[in-house]
C-alpha cells in the first residue's frame, strides 16, 4: 500500500469588494459551494477520503480556525509570516515537531480554493510523482483543461510544445524547500505574471518566452539548475487541480455548474 503523506493547506487568501459580496466570504477558503459547504470543508473531506493523507495542517486567519470544518484538520496554525512560503514553513515546522523532530520526506501542499477536485485527482497526482524527486507539480495542457471546463477563460503559458497551466498542488521535499526559500518566495510573489516568472529564469528566457521558443523541458531544466534539486512538471494530471476560485468569473462558473457536479460526485467523499 502506498505510504501516506502529510498535507499543508494554506488558507489565507483574501478577496474584497464586489467579489467578496458575491462569494459570501472575505476568505476564499470559506466561500460556500452549492451544497452550503465551505471550500475548506470540501477540501478536508476530499483529502480524508483518499486514504493517502496523514496529518493535515491548515494555516489561516481566525475565521478559518473558528469554522466547524477546521476540526477535521490536525491543527490550524495562525498566519505569522510575511509570505505564503513563510506560512508553509510554519506548517513544516509543526509537522517536524509532531513527528518527534523528524522531518517528513515529502509533503503535499494544496491550496484551499479548488471547488471541483476529487479524491481521484489527489491520488492520481500522487501516484504519478516519481518517488526520487524533490519537487513535483501538475501541469495541464489547454485542450485537457477546456475538455473538462468548457468556456472557462484561463491564462495559459504559451510554449513551443503547447499551452500550459500549473495546478495548485505541490509534492515537495521539505529540505529542498527550505534550502531554496528565498528564490521560491520570489517565484510565489511573481506567480500571477508570466513575464515576471520568465524573468526569474534569466533575461534570455523572457525573450524566448515572448518568442514562443521555450518548451516545458527547457523551463524544468533551468528551474532545477537554479534550485539545485530534482523535480518535474507532471503531465496528464486531472484539470480539477488547476481550477481555483481566483476571480469573479471563476465563482460564476462554479455557481452555474456545481449543482450537477455535486449530484454526480457526492458519493466519492462519503458525504450525505
Amino acid at each position: 500500500m502506498p505510504a501516506r503523506v502529510d498535507a499543508i493547506l494554506p488558507a489565507g487568501g483574501r478577496i474584497s469588494g464586489r467579489f467578496a459580496a458575491e462569494a459570501g466570504a472575505a476568505v476564499k477558503a470559506l466561500i460556500p459551494l452549492c451544497d452550503g459547504r465551505a471550500v475548506i470543508e470540501r477540501t478536508l473531506h476530499t483529502l480524508r477520503a483518499t486514504g493517502r493523507i496523514g496529518r493535515v495542517v491548515v494555516i489561516g486567519p481566525a475565521e478559518v480556525a473558528g469554522h466547524p470544518a477546521a476540526r477535521e484538520a490536525d491543527v490550524v496554525l495562525p498566519e505569522g509570516g510575511s509570505s505564503g512560503v513563510a506560512n508553509i514553513m510554519r506548517g513544516l515546522q509543526w509537522l517536524e515537531e509532531a513527528n518527534a523532530d523528524t522531518r517528513p520526506d515529502r509533503v503535499l501542499v494544496l491550496t484551499t480554493d479548488l471547488p471541483f477536485f476529487t479524491p481521484e485527482a489527489v491520488t492520481g497526482f500522487l501516484d504519478a510523482c516519481p518517488s526520487d524527486l524533490d519537487i513535483c507539480l501538475p501541469i495541464i495542457e489547454r485542450k485537457e483543461f477546456h475538455a473538462r471546463f468548457p468556456g472557462l477563460p484561463v491564462r495559459f503559458a504559451r510554449l513551443r510544445d503547447g499551452h500550459w497551466v500549473i495546478g495548485c498542488a505541490f509534492l515537495v521535499n521539505p529540505t529542498a524547500l527550505g534550502r531554496n526559500r528565498r528564490l521560491i518566495e520570489r517565484a510565489f510573489a511573481s506567480r500571477k505574471s508570466q513575464i515576471l516568472m520568465a524573468g526569474l529564469l534569466g533575461p534570455l528566457f523572457i525573450f524566448r518566452f515572448l518568442a514562443g521558443r521555450l518548451t516545458v523541458g527547457m523551463v524544468e531544466e533551468q528551474c532545477l539548475r537554479l534550485l539545485g534539486c530534482t523535480g518535474k512538471g507532471i503531465r496528464g494530471c486531472p484539470p480539477e487541480l488547476a481550477f481555483d476560485i481566483d476571480r469573479r468569473k471563476d465563482l460564476h462558473y462554479v455557481r452555474t455548474h456545481c449543482p450537477d457536479w455535486e449530484r454526480k460526485n457526492r458519493h466519492e467523499t462519503g458525504t450525505p
